[in-house]
Formats: structure tokens, C-alpha cells, sequence
């Protein structure tokens, strides 16, 4: 829909960088500003299951060193979330659950999830949650430094999905969460995800996420699925066949096929490292883009993963070896994944030793002019 030139969007799409940001900020204003608990809105987050709703508020929580608190809404009943009644002393007590917490100077996240798929009471019991930060009929308050999100998947998902009252609804700021394959292969980078799948995803973007055409009664790809296929590539690596039946499972017979030609042609740059760390191997740029981005995948995953001073230095000069060979529009993507870091080393610091690197002087002319240079110290 368009007004006076301005587009609309119905829905208030978001990517997963552009929530996590949302999120982040939020989490750290009552952080910094407690006081401000009763006015900042809770967070609503809609989309297809899969997309990574959850893991966007974990990491956020994980990033900050704050608590997190994940509540699946779905899988309780009401007096799961709000608690049971006792008498002492003549008088009614509420006994609120454990996991609420106590300290009212603590800081954290909790996540109401799947919660579209609660049952009516428990959606109920979460209003005076979500606008006064109270668990019904009890003395419980939730502490000033604890962000409300809540989670759910849309009735058109094929998913157990009930409607949210709107009471309910008029208690958040609503966001809907799409996948985003570019957003998704930093955080996979980030989180060491098997370089094949990285790989494919940059080749294959529009398959990070595939609802239409597939069996959603079985597996079908999405950013959740694509993560238990790494883990599973660990699993099973041993056995390509054993490891084919578990990528068809996870992501469908069809793009499970093309995945696993792209996982067999991957194999063949198992031994970057060696021409990474060996100053005398050669590296020769492949014809085809498939290869070209399986390469990038490898040389960043093995990048920052050195054993001691001497292999980290040799694998950042091995990374501008490769460089040196790759075209632009590869170069760059290169540089840009490279400069994420990964668990062990954060992205100032990934960003740190590429550019006071000898090599990257070179590396940036090339992505300046055009040209082809060649590295005296390679």
C-alpha cells in the first residue's frame, strides 16, 4: 500500500539484523534506565517457524551477559505459568513458578514463546505479564531490568496457531521476522556453521528459506534446519550416505539434493588450510562460481582458527593469498566475512589484523582500481 508516495508495509517487516538491533537496544535501556520498565513497550516477534525468532532474543541476551528466560507458553497450562494457590495461616498465598526471577536487581530477556499457540487461559494469565508486569493474583512483580519479547508463528504457517486476542495484542509492538540470507550467513560465520552449508547458502540464497513447493509435514529448509544440518555434517561426515538420508530429512529430497552435490564438490577444498599455511602451495582460483564460493566459505572458517601465534599468522597471510587471486565481487565478500571474526575472535579484532596486515595496502588498491597485483611477501 502506498500514501502519499510513501510505502506502507502492513505487516512492519524486519530482517533478523534489523530485530536484533530492536531488541539489543531495548535490552540495554533498562539495562542503563531501569525506571523506564513500565513505559517501554514488550516486543511481539511473528514469523514461519524456523526463521530464528528465539536464537535472535538468546544471542542478544548471550551478547550483553544478561539472563535469559525462554517460557514456552505452548506446552503449559495456566497454572504452569502463573502459578498454584496455598493456605497458610488462615489466608491464600500465590506460588508463583520458579523460574520467574527473584532478584530485583538482576538484569535479563524472557521470551514468551509459541505464544499464538498457547491455550486461551495462558494467554490470558500473560496480559497483566506483558502491560503491568505482574503475574495475576499474586504479590509477584518482575524486576525493572527484565525486557518482555514474545514469539509466535502466523496462521498462514500451516503451524498450531490460535488467535491473540486483542487485548492481548494491544500490549506489544508487533514485528514480523523474514528470513534474510545475507543477515544469516553473518551470523553463521560468527558461529562457526560448516563452511559447505555457508557456502551453498551464498550460491543458493532464495534456499535458505522454502515453504512454497515443499512437504511441510516433513523437513523443508529454513535458518533452523540449515543449522542441524552443520551440526549433523559433524555427525555423520564419516558416511555420505548416512549423511544424505539426514539432510533429506532436515531439508526436503529436493533442495537435500542439491545440497549434498554441492557438500561432494566442497570436499575437494578440504585441504585449503595446507595451502593456507604453506607458504610454497599454490592456489589456483576455480572457473566456476559453485567452487569460487565453497573456497570463500573454507578460507574464512579456517581463518581464525589458529593453533598458536605462529599458525594464526600464517593462516592471515594464506587468507591474502587466496585474496590476492579472487575477482572483486569474491574479494570482497571475502574481506567482509573475514572481518566478522568467529567465537574466538570478535569482529574489532578480526578487523585489526586484516588491515594492519602487510598485505592489505595491496588488497584494498585492488578493490579500488581494479587491478591485479601481486604479493611480494606470498
Amino acid at each position: 500500500m502506498a500514501a502519499n508516495g510513501i510505502t506502507i508495509d502492513m505487516h512492519n517487516l524486519v530482517s533478523s539484523d534489523e530485530i536484533h538491533n530492536i531488541i539489543k537496544t531495548a535490552a540495554e535501556t533498562l539495562i542503563t534506565n531501569p525506571n523506564l520498565a513500565g513505559a517501554l513497550p514488550a516486543i511481539m516477534l511473528r514469523g514461519a517457524p524456523g526463521v530464528g525468532k528465539s536464537t535472535i532474543v538468546r544471542t542478544v541476551a548471550q551478547e550483553l551477559g544478561i539472563g535469559f528466560i525462554d517460557v514456552r507458553l505452548a506446552q503449559m497450562e495456566r497454572v504452569d505459568f502463573a502459578g498454584l494457590p496455598s493456605v497458610k495461616d488462615g489466608m491464600t498465598e500465590w506460588n508463583v513458578p520458579s523460574f520467574w526471577p527473584r532478584d530485583m536487581k538482576s538484569k535479563g530477556i524472557i521470551l514468551l514463546d509459541e505464544i499464538t499457540s498457547a491455550p486461551s487461559d495462558c494467554q490470558v494469565a500473560a496480559y497483566s505479564v506483558v502491560l503491568d508486569r505482574r503475574i495475576p493474583n499474586s504479590n509477584y512483580v518482575l524486576p525493572d531490568g527484565w525486557l518482555i519479547v514474545a514469539a509466535g508463528n502466523r496462521t498462514c504457517d500451516r503451524a498450531v496457531v490460535k488467535t491473540m486476542s486483542s487485548a492481548l495484542a494491544n500490549r506489544f509492538v508487533h514485528f514480523e521476522v523474514e528470513a534474510n540470507s545475507e543477515d544469516w550467513v553473518k551470523w553463521a560465520v560468527c558461529n562457526e556453521i560448516n563452511p559447505a552449508v555457508i557456502g551453498f547458502i551464498n550460491y543458493r540464497p532464495n534456499l535458505l528459506f522454502k515453504m512454497e513447493g515443499q512437504n511441510l509435514e516433513q523437513g523443508w529448509p529454513s535458518p533452523r534446519s540449515w543449522e542441524r544440518v552443520s551440526n549433523c555434517i559433524s555427525m555423520f561426515n564419516g558416511n555420505t550416505e548416512l549423511l544424505r538420508k539426514v539432510v533429506y530429512g532436515l531439508i526436503g529430497n529436493g533442495v537435500g539434493l542439491e545440497f549434498m552435490e554441492f557438500f561432494k564438490m566442497s570436499a575437494e577444498f578440504d585441504s585449503i588450510l595446507e595451502v593456507m599455511t604453506d607458504p610454497s602451495a599454490v592456489f589456483t582460483l576455480p572457473d566456476k562460481a559453485d567452487r569460487r564460493y565453497a573456497v570463500v566459505s573454507a578460507v574464512v572458517y579456517h581463518l581464525w582458527n589458529g593453533t598458536d601465534e605462529k599458525d594464526a599468522e600464517n593462516r592471515v597471510n594464506g587468507f591474502f593469498k587466496v585474496l590476492a587471486a579472487m575477482p572483486n565481487d569474491f574479494g570482497a565478500m571475502m574481506i567482509k566475512a573475514a572481518m566478522l571474526g568467529n567465537k574466538k575472535v570478535k569482529p574489532m579484532d578480526a578487523m585489526r589484523k586484516i588491515m594492519t596486515n602487510p598485505n592489505y595496502p595491496t588488497v584494498a588498491k585492488k578493490f579500488m582500481t581494479g587491478s591485479t597485483p601481486t604479493f611480494g611477501t606470498l
